[in-house]
């Protein structure tokens, strides 16, 4: 018993002793009068030079930001465009605020989101931000049915699809603005959902890199169950691809038809010189009895077929024959890929003319 009792008395002790100035751990307590640092910032999202893209003109976006300061946060202000949307001034982390805030009501154009932190010695700290919501895209062409600009993002804006990112492509400068640009094992794979049809044509800029030598450029073709790691099934789909051809790049189309496949190689007529470093305007046309396909909007190679088979065709590849269209090598391009538009119509000549003085003007 006696023993219990001066275990007791020593830990009171220690516990008083430990309160008399206040606080418990020496080591976190840190005096009022030493605050020294305003409060750090950081905005998750929007980020700097952002760009939403919805097809809504008005919309919500969540605010995703931090405040950390090293004594204690009094207050965080958020302004959109010179008006406060949201306060707060009581903090549970009373060092660290989390927020994710939804602020409904953005418009098209450009806008300012200031976050502003003041510490309780009133010491302050703002971080500006400057973004954009881009008005919704109407088509420009009809039968427009799919449109890549590759300006900064993958994103396709008739139905804003965000693709799966294979690698890591990057961009460069295009014809327009920006411009994909193609890297060893990188590519975008989109659904397909509404790109399938009896009359299928698809446009797009291209600057060639013959290296390596053979490249996968546009496929929409069937998984290949007999080859899964180098999948070549080309009884459905198509595939537009460029190889060698005696230090040319030779742009050659292949359709399948559900019983056979058809080929549309111009042979030298569809030869590119990689060593000019100039952009190359590629157009193909697919109909239910015909083919074509165009450079800088002359034809290359023409014939009749039976029509395309879709049976399978549930993958778009943009920048490689992978995963559908390996067997042969026809991989990821090194080069850039610009503007690229996919129509549920069969373009004439002079409508791949136009596109092409359009987008070149």
């Amino acid at each position: 018993m006696i023993k219990n009792r001066l275990s007791f008395i020593v830990l009171m002790s220690i516990i008083i002793s430990s309160c008399t100035d206040g606080y418990i751990d020496d080591i976190d307590y840190v005096a009022p009068d030493s605050d020294n640092e305003a409060p750090e910032i950081t905005v998750n999202f929007p980020s700097e030079g952002t760009q939403i893209r919805v097809v809504e003109d008005v919309t919500d976006i969540n605010i995703d930001l931090e405040v950390i300061d090293d004594i204690e946060i009094e207050r965080v202000s958020l302004v959109m465009d010179g008006s406060e949307i949201a306060s707060f001034n009581d903090f549970p982390d009373y060092r660290r605020f989390l927020s994710v805030y939804n602020f409904e009501g953005l418009t098209n154009g450009q806008h300012l989101l200031e976050v502003t932190a003041t510490d309780m010695s009133g010491k302050s700290a703002t971080e500006s931000i400057t973004f954009e919501k881009t008005e919704p895209y109407q088509p420009i062409y009809d039968n427009e049915v799919f449109y890549l600009p590759f300006d900064g993002d993958y994103v396709e804006l008739i139905q804003l699809l965000s693709p799966d990112i294979a690698g890591a492509p990057a961009f460069a400068d295009g014809i327009v603005s920006k411009a994909y640009a193609g890297n060893t094992d990188s590519y975008l794979k989109f659904p397909t959902e509404g790109l399938k049809s009896n009359s299928f044509s698809a446009v797009f800029w291209y600057k060639v890199n013959a290296d390596p030598d053979r490249a996968g450029l546009l496929v929409m073709g069937p998984p290949d169950e007999t080859n899964p790691s180098a999948m070549n099934n080309r009884t459905s789909g198509f595939r537009l691809f460029r190889e060698n051809a005696g230090g040319m790049q030779r742009i050659k189309l292949n359709i399948g038809t559900g019983t056979g496949e058809s080929w549309f190689d111009g042979g030298a007529a569809a030869d590119i010189d990689p060593s000019t470093g100039e952009w190359s305007h590629i157009a193909f046309t697919i109909g239910p009895d015909q083919a074509t396909v165009y450079i800088d909007g002359e034809v290359v190679s023409q014939n009749g077929f039976p029509g395309i088979d879709w049976t399978g065709c549930d993958l778009l590849s943009v920048g490689s024959g992978a995963p559908r269209f390996a067997g042969w090598g026809h991989l990821s391009t090194s080069g850039l890929i610009d503007e690229l538009r996919i129509f549920d119509s069969v373009l004439s000549q002079e409508e791949i003319k136009g596109i092409i003085s359009t987008e070149s003007n």
